[in-house]
């Protein structure tokens, strides 16, 4: 049964098909979950109702910036802080990072890395979230690297360090997907690592997020989750998003030709939400 329209599928740029592995498994070090990590944008409507009104699911940002914030605000207004009971963000942390350590894949001798090396990839200092990046790597005591500092040995993805090459277990991603692999992907890169998407197929390294789940968080998919919801796991959204209607279809392109004056236009694929004073948008 066809749930989404392949023509919504197949023009996002985020589709690539060079990240699925030929035998149709998950990535070994996913447990069959494409995203680990996921980010929200909410809005609460006059009714008051909170909704989604954007999906993060390339590489999301500002849980770096949370956390920041709030060691500062402890230092400032520490004592504000404890009689609001502000809850702590530490644990959120501490799991983030043994649950990137747990993703590390299983070595070629059947054994699990007792010490798996988990590097973040960044796009480098001109990146206007670099500030985050920094932090992040720091608090989840990943190695900051950038696509240079990478390189791609007998199938196996190793970091060049002054004592050698040293193997990756698991890279979280900050880089965008079409940009990872200059081979597979754009060619014109120079940010990503030749052979990287080999690497991933073959199960030798764990992709937090996975290359290619930017594809989820196209915001013409909101037409059809709570459908999805229904079919996939039998409830309702526990979170709506905003009323959203893609134009690609014949009786909803009829419907926002009709109430065209109350809607607002939007691409199908912006990573930027649209959508008006009541919550409706249209792709």
């Amino acid at each position: 049964e066809q749930r989404v329209p392949p023509a919504l599928v197949y023009g996002h740029r985020d589709f690539l098909r060079a990240g699925r592995r030929t035998d149709g498994q998950t990535p070994n070090g996913s447990s069959g979950r494409m995203l680990q990590h996921y980010a929200a944008e909410l809005v609460r409507g006059p009714d008051g109702v909170w909704r989604v009104i954007a999906d993060r699911t390339q590489a999301p940002a500002g849980a770096g910036y949370a956390l920041q914030n709030r060691r500062v605000m402890s230092r400032l207004l520490g004592q504000a802080l404890r009689q609001c009971r502000v809850r702590p963000l530490n644990s959120y942390f501490e799991y983030w990072q043994a649950d990137l350590s747990n993703r590390a894949p299983r070595l070629q001798s059947g054994a699990q890395s007792d010490n798996p090396r988990v590097v973040l990839l960044t796009p480098g200092p001109y990146n206007e979230a670099y500030f985050e990046h920094n932090y992040l790597a720091r608090e989840l005591g990943a190695t900051q690297v950038e696509g240079a500092d990478l390189t791609m040995r007998e199938g196996r993805v190793f970091l060049k360090t002054l004592a050698g090459l040293e193997p990756v277990d698991v890279i979280m991603r900050r880089l965008d997907g079409e940009w990872c692999d200059p081979l597979e992907l754009r060619a014109d890169s120079t940010l990503g690592v030749v052979g990287l998407m080999q690497a991933a197929r073959d199960g030798q390294l764990a992709v937090c997020n996975a290359i290619g789940s930017g594809l989820a968080g196209a915001p013409a998919l909101h037409a059809f989750l709570p459908k999805l919801a229904q079919q996939l796991i039998g409830q309702d959204l526990a979170m709506p998003s905003i009323a959203t209607w893609w134009c690609g279809q014949d009786a909803e392109r009829a419907h926002v030709s009709a109430h065209l004056d109350r809607m607002v236009i939007g691409s199908a694929y912006s990573r930027l939400p649209f959508f008006d004073d009541n919550g409706r948008s249209v792709m």
